[in-house]
């Protein structure tokens, strides 16, 4: 009961800027309903002259269905499809993983770019957008702000490739009668599955292909979604190494991110359940709870977030951003053309 009544004011009022802002996501996919939800928190919050018996409700939303949302994920993932058909652009995901976590890594010492916003971006840019994000902020102890300016930063370029992508198939001469070459560069270099989808979907409306590159694009895109597991795994390991040698004993222990277990869980249950002849299409209802859990989760980080510091402290970021995702894109299109795919 003592949960309800220190909770319930912020949990509402979260609901109520996520179910809008969702609808938008619905109807303007290219933005999505996070960054819409983003924004609505961030200017709300504006207004919020008090928001002490908010605050706690927001917090948990921001904290735990953050990780909720990620552990529902996992209903997403039939890992024996993604394992056999993902493996064609294997090394086209860790070469582009790679050369993003680089980047980040040079920018952050170079730049003097905050450590954790670095790393929000670098893994952001180069495994599945904003549900990289999501697995990574508890791990690294980021702040709402902090996850806030990386979410700004993925869905700016989401933007641009969703929109530039289909055209620079065209010019650099991908297949026209085939969705694969297409769909494994959208798969590998574009951040988020929305925009993955719409430049996806684009490509085939382009060259009447049905869905042939959509069901490449997003195949290829799972693969990459299973880098969350190392990472994380990485993330949470060299955090304690970091914080034992400043001094402070960590546990391991209490750090180790264990929705992420949950996460594998959730894809083993789909894996077995599919095998065994259950449709997949049962799961589809978690899988959308998930993605509504990301915009809940992203309206509370908009509500802890200062939109005038966002946007002075921007700049570098996006800097970050941008040299990530021409990192990405180069790598994806080099690789795919030593391997023979385009």
């Amino acid at each position: 009961m003592s949960f309800v009544k220190n909770n319930w004011k912020g949990m509402l009022l979260c609901l109520v800027i996520s179910i809008p802002c969702w609808m938008l996501g619905k109807l303007f996919p290219i933005v999505g309903g996070p960054v819409f939800a983003i924004l609505c928190g961030m200017i709300i919050t504006l207004f919020l002259r008090d928001k002490s018996s908010l605050q706690s409700g927001i917090a948990f939303v921001s904290k735990k269905i953050l990780q909720y949302a990620v552990i529902l994920l996992g209903f997403g993932m039939n890992l024996s499809v993604v394992l056999q058909t993902g493996k064609q652009s294997l090394p086209i995901i860790l070469s582009t993983i790679t050369i993003s976590l680089v980047i980040a890594w040079v920018l952050h010492k170079a730049l003097r770019i905050p450590g954790k916003i670095s790393t929000l971006v670098g893994v952001g840019s180069s495994i599945c957008g904003g549900s990289a994000i999501a697995a990574t902020a508890p791990v690294i102890d980021a702040d709402d702000e902090e996850v806030a300016q990386s979410i700004s930063v993925i869905f700016f370029f989401n933007m641009l490739a969703a929109l530039l992508f289909p055209m620079l198939g065209t010019v650099l001469g991908f297949s026209q009668t085939s969705g694969d070459a297409f769909g494994i560069f959208a798969g590998t270099a574009v951040n988020d599955t929305s925009s993955v989808t719409a430049a996806a979907s684009t490509w085939d409306s382009m060259y009447n292909l049905g869905s042939a590159t959509l069901d490449k694009a997003v195949t290829v895109k799972l693969t990459r979604t299973l880098a969350i597991i190392p990472i994380t795994l990485v993330l949470a390991f060299f955090r304690t190494r970091k914080e034992k040698t400043g001094g402070s004993k960590v546990d391991f222990k209490k750090i180790f991110p264990m929705f992420i277990l949950y996460f594998i869980l959730a894809s083993v249950i789909t894996t077995v359940a599919v095998n065994f002849g259950v449709s997949a299409d049962v799961f589809n209802p978690l899988k959308t709870l998930s993605k509504f859990f990301i915009v809940l989760a992203m309206s509370a980080i908009g509500l802890n977030t200062n939109i005038v510091k966002l946007v002075k402290t921007g700049g570098k970021p996006l800097l970050l951003g941008f040299s990530c995702w021409v990192g990405i894109t180069g790598v994806s299109l080099l690789m795919q053309h030593m391997l023979g795919l385009w």
